[in-house]
């Protein structure tokens, strides 16, 4: 059980305050409306949600993951997936900038983005394949000053909006080994974008993205020229235990939200609690939410202490698996117990269970988060 600072209380506590003024009045309008005003980036960056754990030059507060858990489980409690997916972009989008590009890409981008003045975006997967980096076909070719960039990239959060785009391409020969990052400004001509439509995540744009010539200039290239293939693999590291953060949390959610309707609900002359079948639920779902929970709290700690060795990323990928799996399973037992206002829009159960298959897929599926498990473990 992890042990909050005075410091990270207070950050807590006014995260909690920023969500029920700022955000949980308006989820439902925002869901129908499959979008939320681009001023909530502002108003997140003034109380120092989008800094965390950047360094200071750009803006940012050098703290370890514990910020981001904290910031997570608060986020959540306005029971929205989509919110937290674009909202928080950039934490998949700036990551290999920070690590590997230059001062002057570094000056340009980031401090605008943690600023909430500008919006980042990460565009990897391909109408062709998803997590298979190794097999990226959008093409990047060198043409004098510049490169000119042919392909397409499928499924990108943020990816309507954003202002900068970190975008995986190919540059050299196949395999992992002919990958590179570059960043496209939004603007830039031969740039297409088009909205996805989704079973969850409403409020979070969702894009396919078409390049098609699209120049941008070599100095916007993140780090070597066909060296992105590592990058890319580190960032998925931080952006799955992420996702097992927010599942724990929005697990507990569903759990809070069918608590209080058991104990309000009335049927046949009591409420629904004194059921012993609608216990055995809350306990089943306590059960998993606990085990969650610990096991994601093992891993934020041992990578504040610089342990993130195989075994480290081995469990991140299995921790994910079981983190979406028993935010499955709640889910679906909270709808149950709120019965048929729990397949309402409008109640957080509803929302969740319609975003809990991204979960299960995004930064990676069960059937890739086993194999990368069992190959980190020598299997």
């Amino acid at each position: 059980m992890l042990k909050l600072t005075p410091e990270q209380q207070a950050f807590r506590d006014t995260l909690r305050a920023f969500v029920a003024r700022e955000i949980a009045p308006h989820v439902n309008a925002w869901d129908e409306a499959e979008g939320f005003p681009r001023d909530l980036y502002r108003k997140a960056a003034a109380i120092g949600l989008l800094g965390i754990g950047y360094p200071e030059r750009f803006g940012g507060t050098e703290v370890d993951f514990t910020w981001r858990l904290i910031a997570s489980a608060e986020l959540a409690r306005a029971g929205s997936g989509g919110l937290l997916a674009s909202l928080f972009s950039h934490n998949i989008g700036l990551p290999p900038i920070v690590a590997h590009g230059s001062e002057e890409l570094q000056q340009r981008v980031v401090p605008k983005v943690l600023a909430g003045e500008a919006i980042s975006a990460l565009a990897v997967t391909e109408p062709g394949g998803g997590s298979d980096v190794a097999a990226v076909t959008t093409r990047a070719r060198r043409d004098g000053d510049d490169y000119v960039i042919d392909g397409e990239k499928v499924f990108i959060t943020s990816g309507m909006r954003a202002d900068f785009i970190t975008v995986a391409v190919r540059t050299g020969g196949p395999g992992a080994g002919g990958i590179s990052l570059l960043l496209v400004e939004g603007d830039r001509p031969g740039l297409a974008r088009s909205s996805l439509k989704k079973m969850g995540w409403w409020m979070s744009d969702t894009a396919h993205l078409r390049f098609d010539k699209c120049r941008v200039p070599a100095a916007n290239l993140i780090g070597e020229e066909n060296r992105g293939f590592a990058a890319i693999m580190d960032n998925f590291n931080g952006e799955r235990l992420l996702l097992a953060a927010g599942s724990w949390a929005f697990a507990q959610v569903c759990y809070d939200e069918a608590l209080q309707w058991a104990r309000d609900r009335h049927t046949f002359g009591a409420p629904l609690i004194e059921r012993q079948v609608i216990r055995h639920k809350f306990a089943d779902m306590k059960m998993r939410i606990e085990s969650t929970r610990a096991w994601i709290f093992d891993l934020v700690e041992r990578h504040a202490a610089g342990r993130t060795d195989a075994a480290w990323v081995a469990e991140v990928a299995l921790a994910k698996n079981h983190a979406t799996q028993s935010l499955q399973w709640c889910a679906d037992q909270a709808v149950q117990i709120l019965g048929g206002m729990g397949f309402m829009r409008g109640t957080k159960c509803e929302r969740i269970y319609r975003e809990v298959k991204v979960m299960m897929i995004g930064g990676g599926s069960e059937e890739i988060m086993k194999d990368l498990a069992a190959r980190q473990l020598g299997l």
